[in-house]
């Protein structure tokens, strides 16, 4: 029996045995990770620099960019590192920051990503009413009320989950501290104490997911009453996208967490988790740019004066 006052760092989980299928996945998350993060940057500044995507749409997306890069940051260098210096130890102060940042990140973006789903409902069926329920105060509140929700649940999650004793050893079968395979090694009296915070997770997680799928049953017979289909094309290129996102995240995240023990497996649990913390941030940068022309232009004119001005960059640096 482990007690967990005793226990200085935990185990993640090897993805190989061989040095080169060690550095195979060092590359493969590496691509990865290079792949949001360019992704996200490149939004990050286009609707920073472009006054036109200074409306409530960009700004949103805006913060969800930077909860991507947040929350894949969290994860992925902490597993590259390992891979690369074929280690597979986290310190115990390690493992908390990770649960505790990538809580509050994923939890955030699903608050913010309800939130950007009102945003929508208000600009297809409210549209006269959009300026006054959308300003720009109402904008930063909704923003601020998104990562304060989430910051609060990740204290309470987090708090629960190390309160809980150990007795299971200090392997952690996945590649970053994720918190249904911190609780299997939790002694199995202790794990019924965590079931309240299940709860209020649970309750939240279904009341954004009624509150999104109203507004886009609300928005869809809006866009089915529309008479021109260049405006019918138009919602959908902006609300396909978000909703796409939305089942993705919703469904893995789901399943990670509340799929039963008799199918929870190694190469399973690795598939999901890759699939709700991977995938999402690298992919959302694509999803929502490439049916939104403006979105597009905006990054365009980015990369073109990224590479415009890449001769004046050793210049800057020796003066």
């Amino acid at each position: 029996m482990s007690n967990s006052s005793s226990i200085t760092e935990f185990l993640l989980l090897p993805f190989a045995d061989t040095r080169e299928l060690q550095l195979l996945h060092f590359a493969l998350f590496l691509g990865i990770y290079l792949a949001a993060l360019l992704g996200n940057g490149l939004i990050l500044t286009a609707i920073a620099c472009d006054h036109r995507l200074h409306t409530p749409m960009y700004f949103f997306l805006l913060n969800l960019a930077l909860l991507d890069l947040g929350c894949i940051s969290t994860t992925v260098p902490k597993a590259m590192a390992n891979s690369l210096w074929d280690t597979r130890a986290i310190s115990y102060s390690g493992c908390v920051a990770q649960v505790f940042l990538f809580i509050f990140l994923v939890s955030a973006e699903y608050f913010l990503l309800t939130v950007m789903s009102y945003d929508r409902y208000i600009a297809i069926c409210k549209p006269l009413h959009y300026g006054t329920l959308l300003s720009s105060r109402a904008c930063a509140q909704m923003s601020a009320a998104a990562w304060g929700s989430g910051v609060l649940y990740a204290v309470l999650h987090t708090a629960n989950t190390f309160s809980l004793p150990l007795c299971q050893g200090n392997a952690v079968d996945q590649f970053f501290c994720e918190i249904p395979q911190m609780l299997k090694i939790s002694c199995t009296h202790s794990y019924l104490k965590s079931f309240w915070v299940v709860v209020v997770g649970v309750c939240l997680a279904f009341g954004c997911f009624v509150f999104i799928l109203f507004s886009y049953v609300q928005i869809f017979r809006a866009v089915l009453r529309m008479p021109s289909e260049q405006g019918q094309h138009k919602v959908f290129s902006t609300c396909l996208p978000h909703l796409f996102v939305v089942s993705l995240f919703i469904s893995t995240c789901f399943f990670a967490y509340m799929k039963p023990p008799s199918i929870s497996f190694p190469s399973l649990n690795l598939v999901v988790t890759v699939l709700y913390s991977l995938v999402p941030p690298s992919l959302n940068p694509l999803i929502y740019s490439i049916r939104n022309k403006e979105l597009k232009r905006a990054i365009r004119k980015v990369v073109s004066w990224m590479f415009l001005n890449s001769d004046k960059f050793p210049l800057f640096f020796q003066k």
